[in-house]
Formats: structure tokens, C-alpha cells, sequence
């Protein structure tokens, strides 16, 4: 049984890592830029948060199928497959969790007085070092919120993870796909244990994200 959640932390952790380095960068060109497509890339980010998962791992599906075209092409000349693998789980958990961390980012950054933003230029700042030095501090709630529900949501993710990965040992198998097998079997004791566990993950994650934010309020608005 502990095979499964070593598996789904395993892909968490690296989706996430992978999510922290895309995420600042789209976030950051979505608050302070502005351009012609700028809601076509804002809907093409958030897209996962409406779209059924089923939906968006059918298509994943037939892109990294060695059949198609950009599977076909990774397959022959790279040798690298990501149908029923765990770096294919990898890439969709990034696509599929992209808006969790990049809309928290997003407001984090929007959220900085400008006046802040234009003394750091002021003072003879470039963009990066007023990004690590002003913007970044001042926005840890939102780097915290962001990186705790894009992991969170990688733990729990289910309709992605059976189109692209399926149910491999050790491969795929990761909690919620372990969690349907058993439902699948009618073996309700372990589908259980497991479902309660991850009910009992998903209620801390809440909890700890808005304490994160109810104390980054309470000291914003400290006299």
C-alpha cells in the first residue's frame, strides 16, 4: 500500500518544482504586460480549471501517442515515450495544475503598490533585481498558496493521470488510480483507508492555505 503514495509524492514533488520555475515567469508577463493576446493566453492558463480532466488527457493522449505526429517524432529520434510513463505523468500534471500555481502568483504580483514597484526603479533597480529583492518578499503568501494547491492538486488529479498513465506498479500506479482499482475490485476496506486519506490530506492543505492568508491580511491591515 505505501508503494502508491511514495509514487504520488514523487510526481508531486517534481511537477511542482517544474511548476514554480513556469509559473513565475507566465505569471509575471500575465500582471505586468500587455498585449493583443493576452486573453488567449490567459484562457489558454486557466483552461484546466473548467476542462474535464478526461477531456484534457484524451487529447494529451493522442499527442504523445507514437501513432500521432509529436509522439512519433519523441519515439524515433529521441527514444522517449510518455504513454503509460511516469515522465509522461509528469508533463500532464504540469498542464494540468499550470493555473493553480500561476493565478495565485498572478495576484500576488498585482497585488504590490506600484509605488513600491517604481521607487526600486527609482533608486537605480533593474526589473530582476526588483523582482528578487521587492516583488518576490512581498508576495510569500502567494508563492506559499500557489506551490501548497499546484502539489496538492497533483496528489489528488485522477482523470489525467488513467488517460496518460494508466495503472503500471511502480510506473503509474499512483494514489488515486490505486484508490479506483480497489473500488474497482470491490475491496472497500482499502479504497478506504485510502480515500481517507486523502480526504484527511486535502482538508489540511485548505486549512493550512487560509491560515496562510487570514495571517498575511491580519498583518496587512496591523495599524
Amino acid at each position: 500500500m505505501i508503494g502508491p503514495f511514495i509514487l504520488t509524492l514523487k510526481l508531486a514533488s517534481i511537477s511542482t518544482l517544474i511548476l514554480f520555475v513556469i509559473s513565475l515567469p507566465v505569471a509575471y508577463l500575465l500582471a505586468f504586460s500587455s498585449f493583443r493576446l493576452k486573453p488567449v493566453v490567459e484562457a489558454m492558463v486557466s483552461l484546466p480549471l473548467i476542462l474535464p480532466p478526461s477531456v484534457l488527457g484524451f487529447y494529451l493522449l493522442l499527442a504523445f501517442s507514437p501513432e500521432r505526429s509529436f509522439g512519433g517524432f519523441l519515439d524515433e529520434y529521441f527514444d522517449i515515450r510518455l504513454v503509460f510513463t511516469f515522465t509522461g505523468l509528469v508533463i500532464s500534471s504540469v498542464i494540468y495544475s499550470l493555473p493553480f500555481m500561476v493565478q495565485p502568483f498572478q495576484s500576488g504580483f498585482r497585488m504590490i503598490p506600484r509605488a513600491l514597484i517604481e521607487a526600486s526603479y527609482t533608486l537605480g533597480k533593474g526589473r530582476f533585481e526588483t523582482l528578487i529583492h521587492v516583488l518576490l518578499p512581498n508576495m510569500r503568501a502567494a508563492l506559499i498558496t500557489g506551490t501548497i494547491l499546484a502539489f496538492a492538486h497533483t496528489i489528488g488529479e485522477f482523470g489525467v493521470v488513467l488517460m496518460i498513465g494508466g495503472s503500471i506498479p511502480e510506473e503509474t500506479h499512483v494514489v488515486s488510480i490505486a484508490l479506483y482499482d480497489e473500488v474497482q475490485a470491490m475491496h472497500y476496506h482499502t479504497a478506504n483507508i485510502y480515500a481517507g486519506i486523502l480526504l484527511a490530506f486535502s482538508f489540511v492543505i485548505l486549512v493550512t492555505v487560509y491560515s496562510i492568508n487570514q495571517r498575511f491580511t491580519n498583518n496587512l491591515f496591523r495599524p
